[in-house]
Parts: structure tokens; C-alpha cells; sequence
């Protein structure tokens, strides 16, 4: 099918736009814009409606980092979801992903503990990785003060589905045990080759020089781009892992990547479910204030995910 109509007139109003293209410009400016197209563009209209949200500051690998805490309406205790925020581990935030966390936390009805790990270039491959597994290890000890019960998953969008990808796997070698993964259109094969990121290369908000740029900053330098902590789809086990949940979107370069990490879990006898949604580029899940479509999506989702949690 199309891109969904909403969708490509947003798409279309960027092009008009004229902004320089993010892998044109610097780190800094590369953020400065996408604060601006997130949360700088948000109405309060659309701003997401959560019980309660607290600032805090969780330990990463190398020292403290901002996290945001981010509780349900109702009585608790609730499932508890340690999340990675997207932006090619260069980009991104704890503001940039405000309504996506608060999306994941109403929707999903669970504690989100959303953590702002190291950014590239400053600080290139694996501190994003290390930081995020040091922050999940410490949610997953503060569980209860946290306002949580026992139950522990870990979710993020692209660079933050990665991340994600990469904690679950290092939980599971700990004997850290999580009941789910919510992986959102997530980068999990650092070099593969997919017909997706062919077909969807240009002109669908996520493009392929952009990715590179990522890469380029985050793991320019590193030798192995099969390392499962820059690459889970090449774990050398995957048995054992809790179950996830994948989202992808038909007009988004890492589609096919998505479906082929499902395929391997699934082969490797962990329950995986692999939800496509036509007409949806990268990022939509940012997307439900402009797109009826995109919202869908979103609700259904995180309800699946909310699901899981609970078992």
C-alpha cells in the first residue's frame, strides 16, 4: 500500500522545508533539529497523560546519567520497563522521546524508567551498550522502590531498540531475568544487506546516508560489525531470551532486519511476534498526533506489549 496519506504530507512539509540533510551537519546541530522536530513541535494538546513523572539520575558504566521515571494511573505495583530512547546513538534524548515513553508507560500500563546513556561521537561504541546495561541492572535491583512488582522488560525505538536487543542478551548471560522486549523498528545488524534498506533508501524521513552517518560516529572505528552488542542478530545463542515483541514499518530501511531477528529468535525456540504495519515509515511511533493510522498502530502495540508484561 502507500504511505499513509497523513504521513506523506509530513513528509512533504519536511521536503519544503529545505533543512540541510542531517548527515550534511554536525553532531550538535543534527540534535539541535531533531529536539526542534520532536519535542520543540509538540503541542500540549498531544502530550501523552501519564500518573506521575520523576527526574532522577541512575548509574551508567563510566558515571551517573539523567533517567526519567515515568508511572501509570491507578494503583501499583506495575510491571516496570527499562527504555532506550532512538537517534542513531548520536541524537536523541530524554526529551526528544518524552511522548514516546509516556506512549509505552500509558499504553502498556507499566513503570518506564527511560535513560539518557552516552552519546557518540564524544563517546563512541560500546559506551551506549555498556550504559544501558549498567542502567537496566540497577532498575532491575530497585524494582520495588521504583514502584514496580518483580517484572522487568526492556523496550527502545531504532538505536534504542538495539540497545534493548543487546540488554536483554547480557541480562540472560547475567541470570537477570526479564519477562519481555519491545523493539521498535530496531537496528539490529550493523553491515547486512536487505532489500529494505534498498527500496526505502531515500525519501522516508530514516535514509541510508543518514545511517551510515550513524554508524560512522558510533562505530566507525570498531573492527567487528558482527559484535552482538552492536549487532544482536549475531549472537552466538539466542535460546532462552524472554519474549519480544517487533515492530517495523513497510517504508523504513531497517524493515527487513527486524523481521530477520524475529526469525532468528523464533528459530532458536524464544516466542517472537513480529508486527508489520503498512503505510508506516520509520518513526511513526512519534507520529499518532498527525496520523489516525500511525495512533492505531501505536495503541495496538503497546497494548500487545502490556500483554506480555503481565504474562
Amino acid at each position: 500500500m502507500p504511505v499513509d496519506p497523513p504521513i506523506a504530507s509530513l513528509l512533504a512539509q519536511l521536503a519544503e522545508a529545505g533543512a540541510p540533510p542531517l548527515y550534511e551537519g554536525t553532531p550538535e546541530a543534527g540534535r539541535a533539529q531533531y529536539l526542534e522536530l520532536t519535542h520543540g513541535a509538540r503541542k500540549l494538546e498531544h502530550v501523552v497523560p501519564v500518573g506521575s513523572i520523576e527526574d532522577v539520575t541512575v548509574p551508567g558504566a563510566a558515571g551517573e546519567l539523567k533517567a526519567r521515571i515515568y508511572r501509570p494511573e491507578g494503583e501499583g505495583p506495575f510491571p516496570t520497563v527499562a527504555f532506550f530512547h532512538g537517534g542513531g546513538w548520536v541524537i536523541g534524548d530524554l526529551d526528544t522521546h518524552d511522548n514516546v515513553a509516556r506512549t509505552v508507560c500509558r499504553g502498556s500500563r507499566a513503570v518506564v524508567v527511560a535513560v539518557d546513556y552516552r552519546l557518540a561521537p564524544e563517546h563512541p561504541f560500546p559506551a551506549a551498550a555498556d550504559d544501558a546495561v549498567a542502567a537496566a541492572r540497577w532498575v532491575a535491583g530497585n524494582l520495588g522502590a521504583l514502584g514496580g512488582n518483580e517484572r522487568l522488560a526492556v523496550a527502545g525505538d531504532s538505536a534504542g531498540g538495539n540497545l534493548a536487543a543487546a540488554v536483554a542478551q547480557q541480562l540472560h548471560s547475567d541470570g537477570t531475568p526479564l519477562v519481555g522486549q519491545f523493539l521498535i523498528y530496531p537496528a539490529v545488524d550493523a553491515e547486512g544487506e536487505y532489500p529494505s534498506r534498498v527500496q526505502n533508501a531515500r525519501g522516508y524521513m530514516l535514509e541510508q546516508p543518514s545511517m551510515d552517518w550513524f554508524y560512522g560516529h558510533y562505530a566507525g572505528t570498531w573492527d567487528d560489525a558482527k559484535d552482538p552488542r552492536l549487532s544482536p542478530l549475531h549472537a552466538a545463542d539466542l535460546a532462552g531470551l524472554p519474549p519480544a515483541l517487533i515492530v517495523t514499518a513497510e517504508f523504513d530501511p531497517l524493515r527487513d532486519e527486524g523481521e530477520a531477528y524475529g526469525n532468528a529468535l523464533r528459530a532458536a525456540g524464544v516466542e517472537a511476534e513480529v508486527r508489520l504495519y503498512d503505510g508506516m515509515i520509520h518513526g511513526f511511533f512519534d507520529m499518532g498526533a498527525v496520523s489516525p493510522a500511525a495512533q492505531a498502530a501505536i495503541d495496538e502495540s503497546c497494548a500487545r506489549f502490556g500483554e506480555i508484561l503481565r504474562g
